[in-house]
């Protein structure tokens, strides 16, 4: 028991100067909208794959749905927000519930059918090409078009419409130190557990008394709300809502490779994988997008082959490495 006191004590400790850390990057780039552009942007990849390790992580299940989540969080907020002028602030709670709902209703079907690994992931993966071809033909919603979100100088917050990058990156901070704490405490806790038995193997985990189609559903509802909830902030934060853009298979392949190369299972892999690979990415695309085409995904692409050639276990391990060779060393200074 004292041992599980002294560690929360530890997190708790961790936690606070990396929120305070994170929370000084704008002052620290002297507010500069592009660094802080920049920085939002990893924090976005980086809120949706803390939220996949639920699932694809702690749980073992390889979902590439995440953008139909966040698509429908979107939406939901937007089309509130266009059509009765609900705020986001209001819109995105609306947003998790409509997503959670349409990704526990989809995984009980296939979860009770016994659909799992690479059918699973399939079926997810299709589940983003599916929402994208019905929200292209539903014109009550805006159709194949982009429907621009209403904004306003003299209310900014209601519309969650700001005429600075910063209130966005604080926004997203938010939300990413939520899906951390809700990583850290489903990760020892009972549900979290059995969750990892599950993604350890799932017909020991059965036999040992483990309701497996139960564990997958609350792993999904919780990765699920969070992402639809998300999907909220990141309407505003694009401006509009479109179906190329809201529901990208692309995006959901991006969010399970960062997710793996961070590290599975571990509650700040995905987010130090976002870090690295998204800054070079962007840097990349950014310095070279207009040169040569082509060049800067060749480049990002080559970077992920080398890590996991190199560091199958994940961006996450190479940290913890980093981390206990200076403690050793600190502790034989003393």
């Amino acid at each position: 028991m004292g041992g599980n006191d002294m560690k929360s004590k530890q997190f708790a400790s961790a936690f606070i100067v990396f929120a305070l850390i994170l929370g000084l990057i704008p002052v620290l780039v002297g507010f500069n909208e592009y660094y802080t552009l920049l920085a939002t942007v990893v924090l976005i990849y980086g809120v949706i794959a803390t939220a996949w390790n639920i699932m694809g992580g702690i749980a073992g299940q390889l979902d590439l749905g995440a953008t139909a989540y966040l698509g429908l969080g979107a939406y939901v907020t937007g089309t509130l927000l266009i059509r009765w002028n609900i705020t986001p602030w209001i819109g995105m709670f609306f947003g998790a519930i409509i997503a959670a709902g349409f990704a526990v209703a989809v995984g009980y079907v296939m979860f009770r059918y016994g659909v799992k690994e690479i059918w699973y992931a399939l079926s997810t993966l299709g589940l983003v090409e599916i929402l994208r071809v019905v929200f292209m033909l539903w014109k009550e919603v805006g159709g194949p078009l982009e429907r621009y979100l209403p904004r306003s100088r003299t209310d900014e917050f209601y519309y969650m419409s700001f005429g600075s990058y910063i209130p966005y990156f604080y926004i997203a901070l938010a939300f990413l130190l939520v899906a951390f704490l809700v990583n850290y405490r489903l990760r020892y806790s009972k549900i979290g557990y059995s969750m990892l038995a599950l993604g350890s193997n799932e017909d020991a985990a059965e036999s040992l008394g483990v309701d497996t189609r139960k564990t997958k559903l609350k792993g999904l509802l919780i990765y699920s709300l969070i992402v639809g909830a998300f999907g909220g902030f990141y309407a505003c934060f694009c401006s509009f809502i479109q179906p190329g853009t809201d529901f990208n298979m692309d995006f959901a392949l991006e969010i399970a490779v960062l997710g793996i190369v961070g590290g599975l299972g571990t509650y700040y892999g995905p987010l130090l994988a976002a870090a690295i690979l998204v800054t070079l990415k962007e840097l990349l695309r950014a310095t070279f997008g207009t040169i040569v085409l082509g060049i800067y995904p060749a480049i990002f692409g080559l970077a992920i082959v080398l890590i996991i050639l190199f560091r199958p276990e994940g961006l996450s391990y190479i940290l913890k490495n980093v981390y206990l060779k200076i403690k050793k060393k600190l502790r034989g200074s003393i």
